[in-house]
């Protein structure tokens, strides 16, 4: 399975054009044995574009309904940072109940997992992994997997916005440890003060981190920070 992945990784940056990354989404499907496997990215103009490998009617389907003014997922995704555990969602409204059961339909699993990405320019993305299986074996997927799928869906995205043109003409500024420390803890949901005492520093100290570190990725406030940090690759949860 390492191997595998490994070799994916690898090729996505061999990749020459979007139907190639296409492609490689397929292949990633393949070396995580999963039902399947989607990237979808939004630019800030309404622009989209995404590599899935989901059935061609499911995808019409959705976007003819526009499920995803009610999917939980795209809902969750755009107002955090950390990944989501589709059975943690609420269902019960009957929009989303009937967007489920249509998915379910169309061959989609029980159980999913999407990752959401900040691009630079206000892009956004989605990484999903969907799968049938008990709750049980999914749980041990996502916690054996989850490093591993942060790194492949910001190698996809970095790898989309270079082929589309749309990759950061500026190098990355570089954050010290502690800054990186800090923003991961909070990426990861952690509060000012929890992060501070992982740290063993004052709540003052850690405000003095995430200043600098919002000073040099040019971010409005904390949370800007956070997703610039995460989307340039500087910080991994």
């Amino acid at each position: 399975m390492a191997r595998k992945l490994d070799d994916v990784l690898k090729r996505l940056g061999d990749c020459r054009d979007l139907n190639d990354l296409q492609d490689a989404v397929f292949d990633l499907r393949d070396a995580y044995d999963v039902e399947h496997l989607v990237y979808h990215s939004v630019k800030s103009g309404g622009a989209q574009w995404a590599a899935l490998t989901y059935e061609p009617d499911w995808v019409t389907a959705y976007v003819e309904q526009n499920f995803q003014t009610v999917d939980p997922v795209v809902l969750a995704c755009f107002r955090r940072f950390t990944p989501v555990d589709w059975k943690r969602l609420d269902w019960s409204g009957r929009p989303a109940r009937a967007l489920l059961a249509e998915g379910i339909g169309h061959g989609l699993g029980n159980q999913g997992f999407s990752l959401p990405i900040r691009g630079p320019s206000g892009q956004f993305a989605l990484f999903t992994v969907n799968h049938k299986v008990g709750d049980d074996s999914w749980g041990r997927f996502t916690r054996a997997h989850l490093d591993d799928l942060l790194l492949a869906a910001h190698y996809v995205n970095e790898r989309a916005l270079v082929l589309d043109g749309d990759a950061p003409q500026t190098p990355a500024p570089s954050l010290s440890r502690r800054e990186a420390d800090t923003l991961t803890l909070l990426a990861a949901g952690r509060s000012r003060a929890q992060a501070a005492e992982r740290l063993s520093i004052s709540e003052n100290t850690l405000r003095v981190y995430i200043e600098s570190a919002r000073h040099k990725l040019g971010a409005i406030n904390t949370t800007h920070a956070v997703a610039n940090a995460l989307s340039r690759g500087l910080i991994n949860l």
